[in-house]
């Protein structure tokens, strides 16, 4: 079931919900630029049979609105969004879910509305936290001097996007990044992105590429004392095959955030391809039965 939820003044989220309506709720949060059906079907229908999943379209995604360039916004407004749509579903408390950009969401909804957390699971991204990493011998790395994303990506995200370019074209850009963000362990299936991506141009109504998440001011995000005392059950996904956010940064977080797990899903990149589902999804799951069992 599909509904609109009023996040802010002019601004309306697009949202599903799918699962038993009395199973513990569980919010979905996508990363940047990335419309709710960025989570794919069969990797959402594994988290339903246990959870009511609530998946939703960023503002300046899919079916929200889009009003950067009239009304700009700083990142932080995308987690107040977060909160907006667990109160559309009645949800006072959820499991959150959040993947890159998204991961940074539930960072900031660990550290400023706990109460509305019953755990939360953290898939390719950074730690908002200025703690050093500490390696296995004790070494302290500060923040800045972990490794950043693969230059490959780095060169395509530089490219400048042609004003003009047509649907076809623009899936062929979104698949060669999926390509990227695949890493280079698991076999790379063209023809399910490229279904992935048609899903969500079909959806959104337009094939045009946003920017306003990459353009939305990041100041004031870290919340290094927040994370460290949290009692939020937390689960960090190492992906070794991370572009993104590669190793340690996974380590890294789940050094940071007090009590963290840290559970590896073998081969995995910066992307949710079929062989990484079931596995994803049962680590998920473990966690939210063991969260419930504890808290």
């Amino acid at each position: 079931m599909d509904r609109t939820v009023d996040a802010a003044p002019g601004i309306r989220l697009w949202a599903e919900e799918r699962g038993p309506a009395a199973a513990p709720p569980l919010l979905l949060i996508m990363g940047a630029q990335a419309s709710g059906l960025g989570w794919p079907e069969e990797f959402t229908d594994l988290l339903a049979a246990r959870h009511r999943v609530i998946r939703y379209d960023h503002r300046d995604t899919g079916r929200s609105t889009w009003a950067y360039d009239e009304r700009p916004y700083p990142l932080a407004a995308l987690a107040d969004d977060a909160v907006a749509v667990l109160d559309a579903f009645g949800a006072e408390r959820a499991h959150v879910v959040g993947m890159s950009m998204g991961g940074t969401l539930a960072q900031l909804l660990v550290a400023d509305r706990p109460e509305r957390l019953r755990s939360a699971t953290l898939i390719g991204t950074g730690a908002l936290s200025a703690t050093p990493w500490l390696r296995p011998d004790g070494t302290a790395v500060p923040v800045e001097d972990l490794p950043g994303p693969d230059p490959r990506l780095l060169e395509l995200w530089s490219r400048p996007e042609p004003d003009d370019i047509g649907p076809e074209a623009e899936l062929d850009r979104r698949v060669e990044h999926w390509r990227l963000l695949n890493g280079d362990r698991i076999p790379f299936d063209a023809a399910y992105f490229r279904a992935l991506e048609r899903g969500i141009v079909e959806h959104t109504g337009h094939h045009r590429a946003g920017t306003a998440h990459a353009r939305a001011d990041t100041a004031g995000l870290v919340r290094t004392e927040r994370l460290a005392r949290t009692d939020v059950p937390t689960l960090v996904v190492s992906a070794p095959a991370e572009p993104v956010y590669p190793l340690p940064h996974a380590q890294h977080l789940a050094q940071v955030i007090r009590g963290a797990r840290l559970v590896e899903i073998p081969d995995m990149g910066h992307a949710l391809p079929r062989p990484v589902h079931a596995p994803l999804a049962a680590a998920i799951l473990e966690h939210t039965a063991r969260a419930a069992a504890t808290h």
